[in-house]
């Protein structure tokens, strides 16, 4: 005779990006089991692969793409984490006035939120181009994988301009719209190229403002006696 199926419990949560409110699950003993094998790995690859697999199955498909906003995964693993297996988790901080001694610290992941600044915008204006013509960028988030191949990039200045690209949506020229997947790459990398300063800083503004899986932490150096704030970002600091 065969055994009768357990319940699972579920619960909701708003995805950050889009405001929409799912459902989700714990995750089963069988996922977890492959997340631990795929972070065993130690490469970035396997690990975020894991982590999409288990987020994808228990919000029941609604977030888990790879084409999904970074933050999105982080946020959602977070909270199936958190209902999965404890309401904390322990990491290991260093302290930042002496770099050496860690502390270890018990975060509430009820009060680990994505942030985003108050004056984030989606677009970025260039200011006018020699027709007079208001040149705007339209832009994405960093998908999953977006960061993925940034990160593969030897070359930290060739994974920015890599993600610059990738999170160009549309770009603006008064009131002609050229679409990313009309753009060539090379294209692409020579109006990159031909920002100036300001220009390129205006662009920049959107990356450091975008959310962000952020959380702030007091530790107390238990040698020096010192107290800091110390920023955890990221799904990987909250992994240790």
């Amino acid at each position: 005779m065969a055994l009768p199926k357990l319940e699972t419990p579920t619960y909701t949560m708003v995805i950050p990006s889009t405001q929409k409110e799912i459902k989700y699950r714990p995750f089963l003993v069988k996922e977890e089991k492959v997340l631990l094998l795929a972070m065993q790995e130690d490469t970035p690859a396997a690990t975020h692969q894991a982590v999409l697999d288990l987020v994808k199955a228990c919000t029941f498909g609604e977030v888990g793409e790879m084409d999904d906003p970074m933050f999105d995964i982080e946020y959602a693993f977070i909270k199936i984490r958190q209902k999965s297996i404890s309401e904390t988790v322990t990491v290991q901080l260093l302290c930042p006035d002496d770099k050496k001694t860690y502390v270890e610290v018990d975060i509430d992941l009820e009060d680990v939120m994505v942030l985003m600044d108050k004056d984030h915008k989606t677009n970025c204006s260039l200011g006018n181009d020699s027709n007079g013509n208001e040149v705007i960028l339209e832009l994405s988030y960093p998908s999953v994988r977006s960061t993925l191949k940034a990160n593969e990039e030897k070359n930290s200045v060739e994974s920015i301009f890599y993600m610059i690209k990738e999170c160009i949506a549309e770009i603006h020229f008064g009131e002609d719209i050229y679409n990313k997947v009309d753009i060539t790459d090379q294209d692409l990398d020579e109006f990159i190229d031909s920002l100036t300063q300001d220009q390129f800083a205006n662009l920049q503004e959107f990356f450091e403002t975008m959310p962000k899986l952020k959380h702030e932490v007091d530790i107390v150096n238990p040698n020096t006696n010192v107290e800091s704030t110390v920023t955890l970002e990221g799904l990987s600091d909250f992994l240790d």
